[in-house]
């Protein structure tokens, strides 16, 4: 399955392209079979100038024939898509118990869906952010999806602190609090400095103290590490990504292309 373009913050053209005028280069350049014996083209025997003739052939075909490179760049793209989807898909299945249930990271949506959408999230990430809303409109609206998120602080001494502090008051009050401090957190225009943290605990209602005091617990400082080692293992370095089914997608990717991967991934399950 040819993965959908996303976003985040070796192979050359083929020759065989040029055929459809490789006889009238080959004659231009002195180098036609008289015999049915030479049927391979081998340019290290041309002469310098039949070599020089040769390329303005080519350049000349390709200056009358732009759509040749254009599909050349396509096709190779589409290759270096599958390529990348194939491999992506054997890295999902190495790691499935880890991205899937690691024991520790919250599941929210349908403990019992039958498709299962693991994101590694930064707080401080405009993608992140922009994601969110469109995340949380897939979860409602399908109601049979198992959705696991995945503390993954790339972006500086910002990221850190707020999973710590998400991290820190799952540890404290549970997987409902979580989540009302992830949302909070996906939304905060403010750094989280501790007196912005601690007036978000108390707006929720949460025990402030506690969970600060609670970030530098050595749980917090694991369950950081291991999504991190977790990421290198997928290859993954930017976020937000996504694992839907079996599919790996190393970006944002509007509601509509999410919803597609679903069904695509329940069609083929």
């Amino acid at each position: 399955m040819r993965p959908i373009r996303a976003l985040t913050d070796g192979d050359t053209m083929p020759f065989r392209l040029a055929r459809p005028a490789t006889a009238a280069l080959i004659l231009a350049a002195g180098l036609a079979a008289p015999t049915a014996q030479a049927q391979e083209f081998d340019p290290s025997s041309m002469t310098p100038a039949q070599r020089e003739a040769f390329g303005a052939e080519i350049r000349a075909y390709l200056l009358d024939n732009p759509e040749v490179i254009m599909e050349a760049v396509a096709a190779l793209e589409a290759r270096q898509a599958d390529q990348q989807s194939a491999a992506d898909s054997d890295l999902v299945a190495a790691h499935r118990d880890a991205l899937m249930d690691d024991g520790y990271s919250f599941v929210g949506g349908n403990p019992e869906g039958d498709i299962t959408v693991v994101e590694f999230s930064d707080y401080r990430c405009g993608y992140c952010r922009r994601a969110f809303p469109e995340v949380e409109e897939l979860i409602a609206s399908d109601g049979n999806i198992r959705f696991v998120l995945k503390e993954f602080p790339i972006l500086g001494e910002g990221s850190v602190a707020s999973s710590r502090f998400a991290i820190a008051t799952q540890l404290e009050a549970g997987g409902d609090a979580y989540k009302q401090v992830h949302d909070a957190l996906m939304v905060l225009e403010q750094d989280p400095t501790e007196p912005v943290l601690r007036r978000l605990a108390e707006t929720l209602g949460l025990d402030a103290d506690a969970i600060l005091a609670r970030m530098s617990d050595p749980e917090v400082e694991r369950r950081i590490r291991e999504t991190r080692a977790l990421a290198e293992q997928l290859q993954i370095n930017g976020t937000p990504s996504f694992v839907i089914g079996d599919q790996m997608l190393r970006g944002y990717v509007p509601l509509q292309g999410m919803r597609q991967i679903v069904e695509d991934q329940r069609d083929a399950g």
